[in-house]
């Protein structure tokens, strides 16, 4: 078997297992994320959310600063380049995101038909008061 065979994952080779680890780890990232929208939040979910803002700023300036680093990381979990590393931790990172906003949306159009109903609630007329408004005072012959 060739070199180029074992590098595309058809012979066993440490990089080929090493891919393997890359695409579980994304696979399982994407699974969470896709999870955690059918969790609830609170302020739990608050807090672990401001320690993943810090936690992407601090590996955004390592990475800047380090950015040989970055390289030998993807070569270790089997990635070529620490590019494409970036790039398919980016893509975890956007559909996080765009799971985080689905959740905000669908709670925030909870709360606009819970507002909606009861201010409807409250300002409906009762009937006694609705036909005495239609139809004027009663009329003594």
């Amino acid at each position: 078997m060739g070199e180029q065979e074992m590098l595309l994952g058809l012979g066993p080779t440490l990089v080929s297992n090493r891919t393997f680890i890359i695409q579980l780890l994304l696979v399982l990232g994407i699974v969470v994320i896709v999870a955690w929208l059918f969790v609830k939040r609170g302020a739990k979910q608050l807090a672990v959310r401001r320690l993943l803002v810090i936690a992407f700023a601090v590996f955004a300036v390592f990475t800047v600063m380090f950015p040989g680093a970055l390289s030998r990381v993807a070569n270790f979990v089997g990635v070529g380049r620490g590019a494409d590393l970036l790039l398919y931790m980016t893509v975890l990172v956007l559909l996080g995101f765009l799971a985080l906003q689905e959740a905000r949306t669908k709670a925030a159009e909870k709360r606009t038909t819970y507002l909606a109903r009861r201010m409807a609630l409250d300002e409906a007329v009762p009937p006694e008061e609705y036909r005495t408004r239609e139809l004027g005072p009663p009329q003594t012959p």
